[in-house]
């Protein structure tokens, strides 16, 4: 067989968080949402219907929020990075994952809906 190759997607999870160069956004923090797609081999987790070898959602909601509450960053690409360095350690089977961070008030004068980074990693097969 096949393998098969899943994506599973976190869309709009939200945090409230002290990351940003500036003064106000380190004292008075900011709403962050946060979209994260891992890929991964899911051919056993499909073959045996069992969840014992799927992506665990949970777990890597747990690795986001464990990055935003972790300490304060001055770049949210900081933050992304840390984040994709949980989900490696923690996932094995995970071959690429790609983050993208918004922070929703940005402290600027210009009007803006919200800043977002975006950030992909993925494991080298080749080692």
């Amino acid at each position: 067989m096949e393998t098969q190759i899943a994506r599973l997607s976190i869309k709009g999870a939200q945090f409230y968080a002290y990351h940003g160069v500036k003064a106000e956004e380190k004292d008075l923090g900011g709403r962050y949402e946060v979209d994260l797609d891992l890929w991964y081999d899911a051919t056993q987790a499909i073959q045996s219907d069992s969840v014992a070898f799927a992506l665990n959602y949970e777990e890597a909601m747990n690795s986001i929020e464990e990055s935003f509450a972790d300490e304060s960053y001055n770049l949210i690409e900081t933050v992304a990075s840390k984040i994709l360095d949980l989900v490696f350690q923690k996932f094995p089977d995970l071959i690429k994952a790609t983050i993208r961070i918004r922070k929703m008030n940005v402290p600027i004068h210009n009007v803006v809906a919200y800043i977002e980074t975006e950030l992909s990693r993925e494991k080298n097969l080749d080692k």
